[in-house]
């Protein structure tokens, strides 16, 4: 469990909640609302994933779930370059959130290691807050951008309409801000924000942490604030996947630094007409 910036074991201790604890629910709960991500251990077979899962949220099928909402994320062999998929081959996963193609995505993800492999998986989180607040400072003209109504569309099909039609970024009420994004082939943009696609990237590279998760290990997160990503790897490693809305009351998510603040509302409504989507994706590599 390496932080990608020092090195330390640090990242995983700071944001970890042992779920055996007698007040382990509350001390979750405040966490999520506060930060956004509770590492946690003790889970080694599905049973004990699903009644974890059950205790905090609501799970939400997925269509490659199973009767019990959780999906076993593994290299299948046969999903490998199928846009939409990469989280069910051995190649690398890039910076996403759960579900960017449905109106509502979940709010919450839970992500628990079952077998490691030797080789690769790492995982890789960036908060949204971080992300944010540094696209701010490289170029505030991106945040805007990105906050425009209508210049990205998520999910499969053909066309400018295909898909859910979004943004990266959106604002709320009292200056919250949530984000949604997917970076692979069902993946496309209006052409006035892919100028700033690559200040993005950059940012969410600025803000990931690195983690390796043994068996047992995993992360719940807020899927409206916090980026999750993937190293490739080999071998037989497999993960069991919920998602899900909490049982407890969670805000929008997140409040930004004083010093970036909210993305211009100005700016947003006047980027209506740039809503044509492209149908050139930022890459090939695909995402679940």
């Amino acid at each position: 469990m390496h932080d990608a910036a020092t090195g330390s074991v640090t990242f995983f201790t700071d944001h970890y909640v042992n779920v055996r604890g007698t007040q382990a629910d509350e001390a979750i709960t405040a966490q999520l609302r506060e930060t956004g991500l509770v590492t946690i251990d003790g889970l080694p077979n599905r049973h004990q994933v699903l009644a974890f899962a059950t205790r905090l949220m609501g799970i939400t099928s997925h269509p490659h779930s199973a009767p019990d909402g959780l999906t076993l994320i593994r290299d299948t062999g046969s999903h490998a370059h199928r846009a939409g998929f990469a989280g069910l081959s051995s190649g690398e996963l890039q910076a996403h959130t759960e579900r960017s193609g449905t109106p509502e995505p979940p709010r919450l993800m839970l992500l628990v290691c079952l077998r490691p492999t030797a080789t690769g998986g790492d995982v890789l989180l960036a908060d949204g807050r971080h992300v944010y607040d540094r696209l701010v400072k490289s170029c505030r003209e991106a945040a805007i951008a990105l906050a425009r109504p209508r210049t990205a569309s998520f999910g499969a099909g053909a066309g400018a309409g295909a898909g859910h039609t979004t943004q990266v970024i959106t604002a709320h009420a009292g200056g919250r801000i949530s984000l949604r994004l997917r970076q692979d082939g069902l993946a496309r943009w209006s052409p006035v924000i892919q100028p700033y696609l690559p200040h993005l990237r950059g940012a969410i590279a600025n803000s990931q942490h690195r983690i390796t998760l043994q068996a047992g290990q995993g992360y719940l997160l807020d899927n409206h604030r916090w980026l999750h990503a993937r190293t490739s790897f080999s071998g037989d490693r497999q993960l069991l996947r919920a998602l899900g809305e909490p049982h407890f009351s969670l805000p929008e998510g997140f409040a930004p630094h004083s010093s970036a603040g909210p993305p211009s509302l100005k700016g947003a409504r006047q980027g209506r007409h740039h809503s044509f989507v492209s149908t050139t994706a930022i890459n090939e590599r695909s995402t679940t």
